[in-house]
């Protein structure tokens, strides 16, 4: 018995020796997993400049935010020439984009994390402050009544029996909403993209569109032959502030976005970017 015993000492002391010799080993490969994680978070502002260019996902087909010009081979459109600004005043010039229908941009920035920031008409909300954090506002929009050019439609009374279209996602599908509950319009259609929308006006499947006016004045202003036309004798509803919006932890890029937007403001470039896309003194926000 006394020799069993002794084995069986010696066995147990063997497994806890090989025991600690694991566990610490263990340890430490966890603590440089850790280290090696924590390595890999890196600033976003500081991962924009390594790579030298600015990852942006934007509405699809809403040209009039961002588009590339088959011509000029650029990016173009309110937003963008904001955002390429911004990005110059940064040292950085290159701007990519990643097309996602507007319902689902905000949730393509805090799922994607190849991009950088969310922009195309984003109205900051008390919803959508509750995922994402803002820039200051870079300007503001109204929503525009568009019809055809020769319709009947000239007062917002005439849309009681009218199918009004509206693009998915937006503030403007919750009104359009709204209006068909109180018996203002007839019916709602719903749209994924701006581009759908103000097609569907042209071909008169619908008679007419709530559309941010932003959309419709750098539409109208591209390309004046197109038949369509803002109702003139309407008082729009609803008032937005546009922003950037960009992930809640990226702090450091949110106070220089927010630096450059102040500066653009401060000497008149802002403002001139927006006359040069339709806009005017009613879309400005001076601070």
């Amino acid at each position: 018995m006394k020799k069993l015993s002794k084995k069986v000492l010696i066995l147990i002391t063997i497994i806890n020796f090989f025991g600690m010799i694991f566990e610490g080993s263990a340890g430490r490969y966890d603590s440089r997993a850790i280290v090696t994680n924590v390595s890999e978070q890196k600033d976003r502002l500081r991962l924009i400049k390594e790579k030298g260019e600015i990852t942006v996902t934007s509405p699809q087909n809403d040209v009039s935010y961002f588009y590339i010009d088959p011509s000029m081979k650029k990016i173009e459109g309110t937003e963008a020439d904001i955002i390429t600004e911004i990005g110059s005043r940064l040292g950085i010039s290159k701007i990519e984009t990643r097309n996602s229908p507007f319902v689902n941009l905000l949730d393509k920035l805090n799922t994607d994390d190849s991009i950088d920031i969310a922009s195309g008409g984003i109205f900051i909300t008390t919803e959508r402050e509750k995922i994402v954090a803002f820039t200051q506002p870079i300007y503001k929009a109204t929503e525009a009544v568009v019809v055809p050019t020769f319709s009947n439609i000239n007062f917002k009374s005439d849309l009681k029996n009218a199918v009004v279209g509206v693009e998915k996602g937006t503030v403007y599908e919750s009104m359009g909403e709204r209006w068909k509950n109180d018996k203002i319009i007839k019916d709602i259609t719903i749209f994924e993209n701006s581009t759908e929308l103000l097609d569907a006006i042209y071909k008169r499947k619908i008679d007419a569109g709530l559309v941010d006016s932003v959309i419709v004045k750098y539409s109208l202003l591209k390309n004046k032959n197109i038949p369509l036309r803002i109702l003139k004798d309407y008082t729009p509803e609803l008032s937005g502030n546009v922003a950037i919006a960009v992930r809640k932890n990226d702090k450091t890029l949110l106070n220089a976005l927010n630096e450059k937007i102040k500066e653009m403001k401060a000497d008149g470039t802002l403002y001139a970017i927006l006359v040069e896309n339709g806009l005017d003194k009613n879309n400005m926000i001076s601070n």
